[in-house]
């Protein structure tokens, strides 16, 4: 037997002298010489790789730990500290090997930190916390206040090995809190001036209409002022007849010929048909007051049947005589929102109808309704080309638009979808099977 301290080779030397041993033997020994050289080499080829994904990672994890913000502290599950990132570096004023081996607790400024701190870290495992505001000390030596997060370190069978903490001071996530709350501002007030450019666009391409429209009560009136008017001058000459003492006769004659009669029986009816027609102008003003006024956020019922017909009445004042609008609606339609917000939402629809069945002989746009669920169902239906299949998924984009330059911004059904989101709505688009184009508007519908 060996000596267990000599080499293989060696007890074969000492056996079998070299002279004695084969040809076939030693090249038996060479090739597992070979064998045991190349399995080293590939180790060692494999132990490089590994090394160099090693330094690799540990290179992305100190970038990662250098470029944070936010203070980084690994503690273990005693609370001494293991590893901490540059942020708490500069905010302390400590080297890295003094914070390193140190307690967490000797981070704080007070007393009352500590315990609140301690308590955090005790149940840990069962209980996360997250925005812990705590007393750190600075480099100078005084105190500010610190939000903290705390992430146990857990072992495989669930164990605590250790904590982890991040925190930002309060006063960083202040100013951070102001800049958002400030752009978000700035976003509500830009939102609110697209909103009003648009209502005030859609206002301008409806002034040929509303005008139209305005001009019929008016023109009535003053028909009904003008005929007033003669008839006060000659019930005001039949009246110095009678204060003159004119004869019985001749005031007989004279009522004949000036038809008193028939303007007393004529006062009556134009005087209601000049109120109706200054109603109907008041009406209409407020209609346009409501429209262009600033959003301000109304919440009031209101009836969606009136804002519809109020809407295609507009419309179709302002568009060529053969678009065509066949409503089929009930009386009331009962919503809860800003009518004038709405009725923007459905000038939108029916503008859009118009332009998009502009080049046909005989433009139609049909707007019925239907009860859901709870919820009232528009439905407006044209007769054009209907929508192009790339077009549908953008089509309630902001600034999408189909139509030729200066005939439209692009906003009109963005701002449209918002409005009616915002109703607790929803607002959705299609082609018809028949061809023609199909917008539904879906609005939650309350108590008469």
């Amino acid at each position: 037997m060996s000596n267990p301290g000599t080499s293989p080779f060696e007890h074969l030397t000492q056996a079998t002298p070299p002279e004695a041993m084969s040809e076939s033997t030693w090249i038996d020994v060479v090739h597992k010489m070979d064998e045991v050289y190349n399995e080293l080499l590939q180790y060692e080829v494999v132990l490089e790789q590994k090394n160099a994904a090693l330094e690799e990672s540990q290179q992305f994890i100190f970038s990662v730990l250098t470029s944070m913000s936010d203070f980084l502290v690994v503690c273990d599950r005693h609370g001494m500290v293991e590893e901490v990132n540059q942020a708490l570096i500069n905010f302390t004023g400590k080297r890295e090997d003094e914070l390193k081996g140190a307690e967490f607790l000797s981070l704080f400024a007070d007393s009352g930190s500590c315990v609140a701190a301690e308590r955090i870290i005790t149940r840990l495992v069962a209980e996360p916390a997250h925005d812990i505001e705590l007393q750190f000390r600075t480099r100078d030596g005084n105190s500010t206040p610190v939000a903290l997060n705390f992430t146990a370190r857990l072992s495989g069978v669930g164990k605590l090995l250790g904590v982890v903490i991040t925190g930002r001071p309060v006063g960083e996530l202040r100013r951070a809190y102001h800049a958002l709350r400030e752009a978000h501002d700035e976003l509500k007030r830009t939102q609110q001036q697209l909103l009003q450019s648009e209502k005030m666009a859609s206002l301008g391409r409806l002034v040929a209409g509303v005008a139209h429209e305005l001009n019929n009560p008016i023109s009535f009136v003053l028909g009904n002022v003008h005929a007033m008017h003669r008839y006060t001058m000659r019930i005001k000459q039949y009246l110095d007849a009678v204060h003159a003492g004119a004869s019985r006769e001749s005031l007989i004659k004279l009522r004949e010929d000036l038809r008193i009669d028939h303007i007393l029986k004529d006062l009556a009816p134009l005087l209601d048909g000049a109120t109706e027609g200054a109603e109907r102008t008041r009406d209409i003003v407020d209609g346009l007051k409501r429209f262009s006024a600033a959003d301000r956020n109304e919440n009031v019922k209101f009836n969606l049947t009136e804002i519809i017909e109020r809407s295609v009445h507009w419309v179709t004042r302002a568009t060529p005589a053969k678009f065509h609008v066949k409503s089929n609606l009930p009386n009331d339609l009962p919503v809860m929102g800003s009518p004038g917000q709405m009725q923007q939402v459905i000038i939108n629809l029916i503008q859009n109808a118009a332009d998009a069945t502009d080049h046909l002989p005989e433009p139609l746009l049909e707007v019925s309704a239907q009860d859901g669920n709870g919820e009232i169902i528009l439905l407006f239906r044209d007769n054009g080309p209907g929508i192009a299949v790339e077009a549908l998924d953008k089509i309630f984009d902001p600034f999408y638009t189909t139509k030729p330059v200066g005939k439209g911004t692009g906003l009109g059904l963005s701002i449209s979808y918002g409005i009616v989101e915002r109703h607790g709505g929803k607002l959705s688009a299609s082609n018809l099977q028949q061809g023609g184009a199909e917008f539904i508007l879906r609005l939650p519908r309350i108590l008469a």
